[in-house]
């Protein structure tokens, strides 16, 4: 039988076969090399068998490893559930929501109404990540994502807030001084973008100026919406986001497009607690007040 204290070394294991160095182990726990490394030469000594196969290219798992690791995993989920489980039981407005949200929004669309959030309910503490990257609900990596999204397939509460329009942006001086001079399809144009995998991306061949140039790659949209601010091209934008600067039109002969949704997703645990369900409600209802900022021309 394992003692009690293995179950503290589970996630330390977990880490490392995730991620395949110590390092990187010791980043994603926020311990240190050596933490890391006493918590899996304690678990390897509680089960009399080695985990890892050590190398100067990291670490693998050995036979044995592999057979810990889907236990291991469900172990972690276990325990996953059963903190979700008690944290739905929560019925005070106090203590700390985890939100993440997508760059695009959280500066000039999100902040202020956090800021209101804050003033109503100030026994709540916000702890926002600003990240691409989905969040893992499932996992516990946060309660509360926003999301820019088609759809959503993930196995969570989802609430599709609002649909927004995007469109083709550049600024006002850039236009005056080259789409006057520009051909029919684009030439002598530039375009600001997101990664370059093709000398003519699909997304430039079907855009109404498919001879216009790809010369400043971007993949971040806040970056991109800078880039074109300053003069540096035009890009496809939300137009929530173009409508936060004066200096950004719509390229002339251009028409805006409904995109993806705006959804608030948050595990069905904490659908029940309280200080979640004041914060989901709070930002549903502001974001959609701010419907016709979303769609822009098409209000």
């Amino acid at each position: 039988m394992a003692r009690a204290m293995d179950w503290a070394e589970f996630p330390y294991f977990l880490a490392v076969a995730r991620a395949g160095s110590l390092r990187a182990a010791a980043e994603a726990t926020g311990g240190t090399h050596a933490t890391v490394d006493r918590h899996l030469k304690s678990l390897e000594a509680a089960f009399g068998v080695r985990l890892f196969e050590r190398t100067h290219a990291g670490l693998s798992l050995t036979s044995a490893g592999e057979e810990l690791l889907p236990l291991a995993e469900q172990a972690e989920l276990s325990v996953i559930a059963a903190r979700r489980r008690l944290s739905g039981l929560d019925r005070e407005a106090s203590g700390i929501v985890r939100v993440s949200v997508p760059p695009a929004m959280a500066y000039d669309v999100l902040t202020p109404i956090f800021a209101e959030f804050s003033a109503a309910q100030p026994e709540i503490d916000l702890q926002i990540l600003v990240t691409n990257r989905f969040q893992d609900i499932v996992r516990h990596e946060t309660d509360v994502s926003v999301r820019v999204s088609a759809g959503i397939s993930d196995d969570v509460v989802g609430r599709r807030v609002v649909q927004y329009a995007s469109a083709i942006y550049a600024s006002k001086s850039y236009l005056d001084a080259h789409f006057a001079s520009a051909g029919p399809n684009g030439e002598g144009l530039v375009w600001t973008g997101w990664e370059q995998h093709a000398p003519c991306p699909d997304w430039v061949k079907s855009s109404p100026f498919p001879k216009a140039g790809l010369r400043h790659i971007a993949r971040e949209a806040v970056l991109q919406l800078q880039m074109v601010r300053l003069g540096m091209g035009m890009s496809y934008f939300p137009c929530f986001m173009a409508a936060q600067y004066p200096e950004l039109v719509q390229v002339p002969g251009t028409t805006a497009h409904l995109d993806r949704s705006i959804w608030l997703l948050l595990h069905a645990d904490l659908r029940r607690t309280t200080r979640v369900r004041l914060f989901v409600d709070f930002l549903a209802e502001k974001l959609k007040e701010m419907r016709p900022m979303f769609l822009g021309p098409l209000a």
